[in-house]
């Protein structure tokens, strides 16, 4: 079948049918400036099964997509690994166009599916954790992955290609022609990777590591892994590398690296950070990110925190507390529960001072590892109070080597 829209072969029977998102910016507050993806996938086994859908907007190239390979009415079998809607959103108009035999979801999927678009129960058949599902000449095991990222997601795994549907695991926010992880700049790939944990799954990293765990025990033979965000991984090194990543990013292992966060009125609190990110150097800090967040966004934020082992953040104060940029970057970081760091703050102050003491009672809320009391500094810093916020920061380098 011709068409503008194709599908792109995976495997001999499963084809990416999902749509491309060259617009998108924004995800829950994540900046997206490569835009994004929302994968499904055609598996033509002899009950032919489509596995997940798309963003509503985004029916129409599915289905021509679908289109191009078969006729959709074929479609007999529907698996939603994920409720959220850029993966099910479409699910009711693929529903009224496909007419399946079945929608199968995990049993949390069926009530969250249910919930969103006020389904009869019957509607979505739910399957338990381990359960396999009989394509004919093609088999899928579902394996439930309560909690990475929503409650009612699960894996999907295709025995006879060694394919793993991982929903949103090991995805990202990456609109691109190239359907597959070989065929995208490393860089690209090794960036879009962390920003999409940092900002989605850091959270949940104790469940990442359960996860990892318990598919390593199922034995499962994997060569491919089909996220439902971003590229496809197809090669054994690929598989490996993104493993590894998410490994060492559960495990919230640190670099010799620290970030510094943020906001200035009139200059003062921007004079320390410069003089801390010094002081930070000589102490043998080897990456140092400075981030004012007037011009930084909270993911970018978040995306320099997964592997930093030091977090300094400063304010000025304005009507008795925090600079409003900070306090909308804390409340994000704070929600992220990132772990295992060692950190320091700052501030400057005109008539109370309130700001750094607000930031130090969120830190310590977070468990970061606070070097001393926060450096409060009354108008502009004299030379003697930029000299301490040198030593602050050779403080928290020297702090800092003993965490990583």
């Amino acid at each position: 079948m011709n068409g503008p829209l194709q599908a792109v072969k995976v495997t001999d029977l499963v084809y990416w049918v999902g749509a491309g998102d060259w617009a998108l910016r924004d995800f829950h507050g994540y900046t997206t400036s490569r835009g994004s993806t929302y994968n499904a996938y055609l598996v033509l086994a002899d009950k032919v099964t489509l596995i997940d859908t798309v963003k509503a907007p985004f029916m129409e190239q599915m289905r021509a997509r679908i289109a191009s390979i078969i006729d959709p009415a074929k479609i007999q079998y529907i698996v939603s690994n994920h409720s959220e809607l850029d993966h099910s959103g479409g699910l009711p108009q693929a529903m009224e166009w496909f007419k399946p035999e079945k929608i199968f979801a995990s049993t949390m999927g069926q009530k969250a599916l249910v919930d969103h678009f006020h389904f009869e129960p019957a509607t979505i058949t739910p399957v338990k954790d381990g359960e396999t599902l009989s394509l004919g000449n093609m088999t899928l095991t579902f394996i439930e992955t309560r909690m990475l990222h929503w409650p009612d997601s699960m894996f999907s795994y295709l025995a006879e290609d060694e394919l793993l549907f991982s929903q949103d695991g090991f995805g990202m926010h990456l609109a691109s022609e190239q359907r597959f992880a070989d065929e995208v700049d490393p860089c690209i790939l090794d960036f879009e990777a962390a920003k999409y944990y940092a900002n989605i799954i850091m959270l949940y990293s104790p469940i990442v590591l359960k996860t990892l765990d318990k598919v390593q025990k199922m034995n499962l033979p994997i060569s491919i892994i089909a996220p439902d965000h971003g590229p496809i991984y197809r090669r054994k090194e690929d598989i490996g590398r993104i493993l590894e990543q998410y490994s060492r990013w559960g495990h919230q292992k640190k670099q010799n690296k620290a970030v510094i966060v943020y906001d200035t009125m009139w200059g003062s609190t921007a004079k320390m950070a410069g003089v801390i990110s010094e002081g930070l150097l000589a102490g043998g800090v080897k990456d140092i990110k400075v981030m004012p967040m007037h011009g930084s966004n909270r993911s970018d934020v978040a995306t320099e925190v997964l592997e930093a082992a030091g977090l300094v953040v400063g304010s000025p104060t304005i009507n008795n507390q925090m600079f409003p940029t900070l306090a909308d970057v804390l409340c994000y970081l704070k929600g992220l529960k990132p772990q295992n760091l060692v950190g320091g703050v700052f501030g400057s102050y005109g008539w109370s001072g309130e700001g750094a003491k607000d930031i130090a009672g969120i830190l310590a809320e977070m468990k970061v590892d606070l070097v001393g009391d926060p450096i409060n500094i009354k108008y502009v810093p004299d030379q003697a109070a930029l000299q301490q916020c040198r030593e602050f920061g050779i403080r928290i380098a020297e702090k800092i080597k003993t965490v990583i």
